[in-house]
C-alpha cells in the first residue's frame, strides 16, 4: 500500500511524513513548496512538485506510485488572512480537495484520510469539546474544513470510501530542529519571535471568563499530531468493511495564554511579563477537546506535556534565530 500525502513538506505533514515512513509505510509526498520545503522530507521519499489544484499532477503521482490511499493534509491556514482573502481560501482548501477527491475516485483508491481543524466548532459553550459539539465555524478557514468534511462525507457515500477525519486543536513543538515551525501564526513562535525582538509578547484580552483571565486552549504536541495520523491510517489499511470516523486530536488538558507564558518563560530564560492588548473578534474563552472517541476508535492518547513542546519548539526557533538564546 502507498500513500499520497498532499502537504507533506510542510511543517505538520513533514513530522507525519516522517514517521509514516518509520512506521515501514510507503508514501509518496505532493507539495507546491509554497509553504514546505524538500529537506524535510525523509532520504528516498519521492517528491511531485505540483498543487493540489492541478489534476494532471495528481493523476501523475497517484499513477506513477501506485497510490491506494491519500492523506490530504495541503491547506492555506491563517484565520485572519482567510477573512481578508476568503475567495483564495475556498479555492485552495475546498476546491483543492474536491480535485484531489476526484482524482483518487478516477483512480479507484479507496481510503482518505483528511486533516482537518477543531476551528469548525466556532466559539463552543462547553467545558469540553466533543466530536458531537455544534459545528458553527466563525471565519472562512474553519468554514473551508467544515465544508471540506462534507465533501468527504458526500464522496464516501458516492464511491464508497472509507476515511478519517482528524480535527486538530493547538499545534505547537517539534520532533526535530529541522522539522520546526517556520511560520510565525502559532502563539508559541509569535512569542518567540517577539522575545528575541526584545520586545513583551502580547495577550489579546485578559478578561475572559477564564481562572487567570486569558484564553484557555488544548495544546497538543505536532509529534502527536503526527502519531495520530499513524494510527489512522493503520486503521484503514486494515479496515475489510468501510470506516468514516471525525475525531478531535487534543491532550483534554486546558492550558492558558498565561500558563503558557510561564512556561516559555521557564524554559527560555527570557521575562515573559506580558503586555495586554484588547480582544481579537472571535476568539473564544475556551476550547478544550475531549480525546475519548480518538483513544477509543485508534486506541491513540497524546505522549507530550506542554514543557516538551516549549523546549521542542524553541530548540527548532534556535537553530535558526541563534543570537536568541544569547539573549536570553
Amino acid at each position: 500500500m502507498t500513500w499520497l500525502i498532499t502537504g507533506g513538506a510542510g511543517y505538520i505533514g513533514g513530522h507525519v511524513t516522517q514517521q509514516l515512513v518509520e512506521a515501514g509505510e510507503q508514501v509518496v509526498v505532493l507539495d507546491d513548496l509554497s509553504s514546505g520545503a524538500a529537506e524535510r522530507l525523509p532520504a528516498g521519499v519521492p517528491l511531485v512538485v505540483g498543487s493540489t489544484l492541478d489534476r494532471a499532477a495528481l493523476d501523475r503521482a497517484i499513477g506513477e506510485h501506485g497510490v491506494t490511499g491519500v492523506l490530504h493534509i495541503a491547506a492555506k491556514k491563517q484565520v485572519g488572512e482567510s477573512v481578508t482573502e476568503p475567495l483564495r481560501y475556498y479555492q485552495e482548501n475546498v476546491e483543492g480537495l474536491r480535485v484531489v477527491l476526484e482524482a483518487a475516485a478516477a483512480a479507484g483508491v479507496s481510503r482518505v484520510l483528511f486533516s482537518s481543524s477543531a476551528a469548525v466548532y466556532g466559539m463552543p459553550d462547553v467545558e469540553l469539546v466533543t466530536e458531537d459539539t455544534p459545528c458553527e465555524p466563525i471565519n472562512p478557514y474553519g468554514e473551508t474544513k467544515l465544508v471540506g468534511e462534507w465533501l468527504i462525507n458526500a464522496a464516501a457515500k458516492a464511491h464508497g470510501l472509507s476515511t478519517v477525519s482528524l480535527r486538530y486543536f493547538n499545534v505547537a513543538g517539534a520532533a526535530s530542529p529541522e522539522l520546526s515551525d517556520e511560520g510565525v501564526t502559532n502563539l508559541v513562535p509569535m512569542v518567540f519571535e517577539r522575545l528575541t525582538a526584545g520586545r513583551a509578547p502580547r495577550v489579546f484580552g485578559a478578561d475572559y471568563p477564564t481562572p487567570d483571565g486569558t484564553c484557555v486552549r488544548d495544546f497538543i504536541h505536532v509529534a502527536d499530531i503526527a502519531s495520530a495520523h499513524v494510527a489512522a491510517v493503520k486503521r484503514l489499511n486494515a479496515a475489510t468493511e468501510q470506516v468514516n470516523l471525525t475525531l478531535n486530536i487534543g491532550r483534554g488538558e486546558g492550558v492558558s495564554v498565561q500558563e503558557m507564558l510561564a512556561v516559555i518563560g521557564r524554559v527560555t530564560g527570557y521575562d515573559t511579563t506580558a503586555e495586554v492588548t484588547p480582544r481579537r473578534p472571535g476568539d473564544p474563552a475556551r476550547v478544550v477537546a475531549s480525546a475519548d472517541l480518538i483513544h477509543k476508535e485508534l486506541d491513540w492518547t497524546a505522549r507530550y506535556e506542554v514543557e516538551a513542546m516549549v523546549a521542542s519548539a524553541w530548540d527548532g526557533w534556535c537553530a535558526r534565530h541563534p543570537e536568541a538564546r544569547r539573549r536570553a
